[in-house]
């Protein structure tokens, strides 16, 4: 067991180094054997588990086995030990990580490999910077062109273009523009082939909160009601998680289909369908509308024209 020497500190931060206090408090022990050294960095210079194992070699693991046999407590991964020039140089490092990520744009993983951090915890100490966190994958849904809403409204509403002259005019793709008024809660016309009729999507987020049963379901899992405004990611910037039982309950006991579930929990709906297929929970077929979709339709409060959204 490594000894502990209260009065005998040197310039120790911890104050409990063993060495000598004419000596002082060496900044590392190379030479010793590696219980010891591992508790001096561990006790004296106050350096984390992952430092440790990086520098001796070590895995984090054995750093942990060693330092409980030397008698010390090892807290919990983040639990707050105190650490030398904390202050300065975190903030620094935040600084730097939140540049990395917000204006060169770099993944949390590429910001870690650069400063020497693991990716979560990068990602932890962006959150907890305020910094706001990019959806995953190669896409970003936060990254999709917008339409401006006085553009949208002139042409489409006002003027009454289709959504064809409405792309050509601004240069964007009919789809997007379609989106666009979605988003925005402007009123679609229905026109060309099927899509047939159904509510806008703030409508539809309005019913989907108002229905009892999905109610119980989302106070009992902790799911915030968000306003119906706005896009999805800025509607969830950051996804609220989605349990096996969450998503259970709202597709097969509540009738949802997949979008709808997206739209409650900010999960893209091919990521629900993913987790109920692989959690054994068979997703209805293609095409046709959901339960919830045809429950709300018989009571008479599915809006006139606009497009289908089931």
């Amino acid at each position: 067991m490594i000894a502990r020497h209260g009065g005998m500190h040197g310039s120790c931060a911890a104050g409990c180094c063993p060495h000598g206090a004419v000596e002082g408090c060496p900044p590392d022990l190379p030479d010793a054997p590696a219980p010891e050294r591992i508790a001096h960095l561990y006790a004296c210079q106050l350096w984390s588990t992952y430092r440790i194992a990086r520098i001796t070699g070590y895995s984090r693991q054995r750093v942990n086995r060693m330092l409980r046999k030397a008698g010390m407590t090892v807290k919990p991964r983040g639990a707050g030990r105190p650490k030398a020039y904390r202050d300065d140089q975190a903030r620094h490092l935040d600084e730097l990580m939140t540049d990395l990520y917000l204006q060169l744009r770099l993944s949390s993983t590429q910001v870690g490999q650069l400063v020497g951090l693991p990716a979560r915890t990068v990602r932890d100490r962006l959150h907890a910077c305020g910094v706001p966190m990019r959806t995953r994958g190669r896409c970003n849904r936060e990254d999709r062109i917008l339409i401006p809403q006085a553009d949208l409204a002139d042409l489409y509403v006002r003027r009454g273009l289709t959504a064809d002259d409405v792309g050509r005019v601004l240069g964007v793709s009919r789809r997007l523009v379609l989106r666009s008024a979605h988003d925005v809660g402007l009123p679609v016309r229905v026109g060309g082939p099927p899509p047939g009729r159904g509510p806008s999507k703030i409508e539809l987020i309005e019913a989907l909160y108002a229905e009892p049963m999905v109610g119980e379901v989302l106070t009992r899992h902790g799911v915030p009601r968000v306003p119906p405004f706005g896009p999805i990611w800025q509607r969830f910037p950051v996804p609220h998680v989605l349990t096996a039982e969450l998503a259970t309950e709202l597709y097969s006991s509540c009738g949802l289909g997949l979008h709808h579930i997206e739209l409650l929990t900010g999960r893209p709906a091919a990521t629900v369908g993913n987790l109920l297929h692989a959690i054994g929970v068979p997703l209805r077929p293609a095409g046709g509308r959901s339960p919830f979709m045809r429950r709300w339709r018989t009571t008479g409060r599915e809006a006139g024209s606009m497009v289908r959204s089931g």
